[in-house]
């Protein structure tokens, strides 16, 4: 069953709780928190202070942490303290990314790794029965509100088919450009975990029935 895991990069920082209760008030179990360091990606974001302050709003959801950074191996146990649960992080960013995979195990999380649309999914298929999640980036990371790229379905589909065929159960999350025209096609392709920024926050007043809406589109998969 597919689940929506609201991104709070689109949030209205000076109303974050109202905002988040909303969202678990709709029946939200995931947040997703981007923290960027402005060298991986231009723009500069969360650290550990954010999301704790998140997991002390919402003690029993799930919190998805995406390291946008050079050098994830010295946020993994801060990240984690503060409470993180899932860290994605890009190959690209470490030599050996087995080894930070290996820290986010033993620090107590479970470890995902993020792909930009250009690398290719068979980058990481050796580690792929270590990892919790896959996280196929479906927008240039870096800013929230870009259209989805066309092409990445077929991303999805691709990963779907590799995770089946190992026999694994490792989730795939997608990342940029969900709509409510195509997240049920997204949802159908194969995606378990759909990341929704300005989807679900765009209006404040309405953000509990907006995800008890997106949630009936996927749930269904």
């Amino acid at each position: 069953m597919a689940q929506l895991a609201p991104s709070i990069l689109s949030c209205d920082f000076s109303q974050l709780k109202e905002q988040l209760l909303s969202a678990q008030l709709g029946g939200v179990k995931i947040i997703h928190i981007d923290v960027m360091d402005g060298h991986f990606v231009p723009n500069l974001t969360f650290g550990p202070i954010i999301i704790k302050a998140v997991r002390e709003i919402l003690p029993q959801a799930i919190l998805d942490v995406h390291l946008m950074v050079d050098n994830p191996k010295a946020y993994i146990a801060s990240v984690i303290q503060a409470g993180g649960d899932v860290i994605s992080f890009h190959p690209e960013t470490v030599p050996d990314y087995g080894i930070v995979i290996k820290d986010i195990l033993r620090e107590g999380a479970k470890a995902s790794l993020a792909l930009c649309p250009g690398t290719p999914i068979e980058t990481i298929f050796p580690l792929l029965p270590e990892l919790h999640q896959v996280l196929v980036m479906t927008v240039n990371p870096g800013f929230g509100g870009q259209k989805f790229i066309s092409g990445m379905e077929d991303k999805i589909l691709r990963m779907r088919k590799a995770i089946q065929e190992r026999g694994l159960t490792t989730e795939i999350a997608i990342d940029g450009g969900v709509t409510e025209d195509n997240i049920e096609f997204l949802a159908a392709c194969g995606a378990s975990i759909i990341m929704a920024g300005s989807l679900v926050f765009s209006q404040p007043d309405q953000i509990t029935e907006k995800v008890k809406k997106l949630r009936q589109k996927i749930e269904i998969f």
